[in-house]
């Protein structure tokens, strides 16, 4: 007979938010939890001092810790915002992804092919959408065509699963079957109380910044866009729709303030509408991502720069169809104001 040996020293490291209220500000914590012993520990990130020594406390439990969740502190509500090193996301990050895999095939757990379907879906990165138009359910359900691609090759050879699927696990693309399921899937990507869904795929390594603008969303030009930059051999690491307010445009765009004269209009093109951020891994030993996007005016790349994105996609500019990081060292801190600061 043996027994499991208990590891006081095993730790999980989150970074987590608190809001106080009497500063209005909100303050940053790495949060230790010992699972050997049920002890919390805390440290203030910004003035790297001890804001809590290590306590036991019976309240926090294992199955509290991912990201996302809000957890009490002896009082203190914190959001946790990321894992506070990498030993804490392997050994955590995958026990999440299969917690949200599982809420989000709760239909389907009577099914011979559920742990396969389980399996599948948190084998890699996920694209989540919200789409709307009238009878969005059936009209998104008609154009995915049958569950298994096989038959939708010969009843739907049209359809999203004829033409990029495999079988009836590996089907390209997943739609809901009723109001009730939309409504819980939706609530799991896009929580409508604020907090944060699955966490984004961001590497923050290698990479470089890329926003397509609202005139370009709404011309339709996303996937143009985007099979441009696949087809360039760029890889896309994140990507995320955000709408931004004019608050945050002008704290993205600081650095061109007093510098660029078209600055006012830069800032009230990227509020004007939904942009898509992406996180690009700049691999290329031949090409800059910002080399592809070309000359900021699409005019001139279009003379010099023929076949950038700003001279294919770009109209004048400031609608150039495409923010790109100008200097290789702002990637990081470009990708991090999306990705971490914006998606939480």
């Amino acid at each position: 007979m043996s027994s499991r040996v208990i590891n006081h020293s095993e730790r999980y490291v989150f970074i987590a938010e608190w809001y106080d209220p009497n500063a209005s500000l909100l303050r940053r914590y790495e949060l230790l939890f010992y699972p050997g012993d049920g002890s919390v520990e805390m440290h203030d990130v910004k003035n790297h001092r001890t804001f809590l020594k290590r306590t036991k406390y019976d309240d926090l439990c294992l199955e509290d810790l991912f990201i996302g969740n809000k957890v009490n502190i002896f009082s203190r509500q914190l959001v946790l915002i990321d894992y506070g090193d990498q030993y804490t996301a392997r050994q955590l990050g995958s026990r999440k992804e299969k917690k949200e895999a599982t809420d989000f095939h709760v239909d389907h757990q009577s099914r011979p092919f559920y742990n396969e379907m389980i399996q599948f879906i948190t084998s890699g990165p996920v694209i989540a959408m919200e789409l709307l138009r009238d009878d969005a359910i059936c009209e998104w359900k008609r154009l995915l065509g049958p569950a298994n691609s096989g038959v939708a090759r010969t009843d739907a050879p049209g359809s999203i699963r004829a033409l990029f699927g495999t079988d009836g696990i590996r089907n390209a693309a997943h739609g809901p079957d009723s109001f009730a399921s939309a409504a819980r899937e939706m609530e799991l990507f896009f929580p409508s109380s604020g907090g944060c869904g699955p966490a984004n795929t961001a590497k923050f390594t290698s990479c470089t910044c890329c926003i397509i603008k609202p005139h370009a969303i709404s011309e339709g030009l996303l996937g143009k866009i985007l099979m441009a930059i696949r087809d360039a051999c760029f890889e896309i690491s994140a990507i995320q729709m955000f709408n931004m307010d004019r608050v945050n445009v002008e704290e993205f765009y600081e650095v061109y303030k007093g510098v660029v004269t078209e600055y006012n209009e830069m800032v009230t093109e990227l509020y004007s509408g939904p942009c898509v951020a992406m996180e690009i891994q700049q691999n290329n030993s031949t090409k800059t991502f910002r080399e592809f996007c070309g000359p900021a005016d699409p005019e001139i790349a279009r003379h010099l720069r023929p076949g950038t994105l700003r001279a294919i996609f770009g109209k004048t500019k400031i609608q150039n169809a495409v923010h790109c990081t100008d200097l290789p060292e702002d990637g990081l801190l470009e990708v991090q104001y999306f990705f971490k600061i914006l998606d939480n």
